[in-house]
């Protein structure tokens, strides 16, 4: 059970979503939140509830949010369970009981003239094999090719994200790796390889698999004191000379790139994918 909160001092108590699922928890706190975000600024108190198997554990979920219920304001709850009897005792709580599965499940079995299996663990599971492993060798090759500590057979990447440190390759590669199955490599830029705006000697016969990233001086200097504080490598100008000849260096040899300061790795991924044209 993972609990994230927010809570603002003098105030009253933030509203609890829960987020319940007979399996990971993933699809419900991808759904929920993302519905989520049309309210910036609301305080909510996060909690995942996954592996909800038994009418038992149902039962006792139902209980804890039945005080939180007591306790305040109305919980809201997504829940992806699939099995039936699961569902109808999490709907009897007394909070606002958002059903993400079994309130579309019923409609494509109409359109698609198939019975649902009713089977939870679909979605994250290991159901289909061949899948399951391209995203696991994926992430062994995004681990090994990680901030250019390997250069050994570059040339199976379907991706190599290029940024001065701390622009977010690491979380990028690993994201694409183990959401799309997608060989991504990453490799730092430094302030040597801005001396001739080419790009750096190993990656030449790739430029076409190359994807930048750049950031905001002020952000990039925020991330970077967290690391090393007080050091040049942090400081406001630094991190100002190696983004402006990083961006320098993409445009001089028609390399894409976005800026990810403001981005999650969700957005940065989706936006590589797309202008990279990478399917899987």
């Amino acid at each position: 059970m993972a609990d994230h909160i927010t809570v603002g001092a003098g105030s009253a108590p933030a509203p609890t979503v829960f987020f319940l699922s007979d399996s990971t928890g993933i699809t419900a706190e991808t759904l929920g939140n993302t519905l989520l975000t049309q309210f910036p600024g609301q305080r909510l108190e996060r909690r995942t509830i996954p592996f909800i198997t038994t009418v038992e554990q149902a039962r006792e979920v139902v209980a804890l949010i039945d005080r939180v219920a007591d306790s305040g304001s109305l919980p809201v709850i997504f829940s992806t369970a699939v099995g039936q009897d699961i569902r109808a005792i999490l709907s009897r709580s007394r909070g606002q009981f958002f059903d993400l599965f079994g309130a579309h499940i019923g409609q494509l079995e109409q359109t698609l003239g198939a019975q649902a299996n009713g089977k939870p663990g679909q979605a994250h599971g290991v159901g289909d094999a061949v899948r399951y492993q391209s995203r696991m060798a994926a992430v062994e090759y995004a681990i090994e090719h990680d901030d250019g500590q390997s250069l050994r057979a570059l040339e199976r990447a379907e991706l190599i994200l290029i940024a001065p440190s701390r622009c977010g390759k690491t979380p990028t590669t690993m994201y694409l790796a183990l959401q799309h199955g997608i060989l991504a490599a990453n490799f730092p830029l430094v302030e040597e390889d801005f001396d001739t705006m080419t790009l750096p000697k190993p990656l030449l016969p790739f430029a076409n698999k190359c994807f930048g990233l750049t950031s905001q001086p002020v952000r990039l200097s925020q991330i970077r004191q967290e690391r090393r504080p007080g050091s040049n490598y942090a400081s406001l100008n630094q991190c100002t000379f190696e983004l402006r000849n990083a961006e320098d260096m993409y445009r001089a040899n028609n390399i894409p790139y976005v800026n990810s300061a403001s981005m999650s790795v969700e957005e940065i991924s989706a936006t590589v994918l797309q202008r990279m044209r990478l399917h899987h």
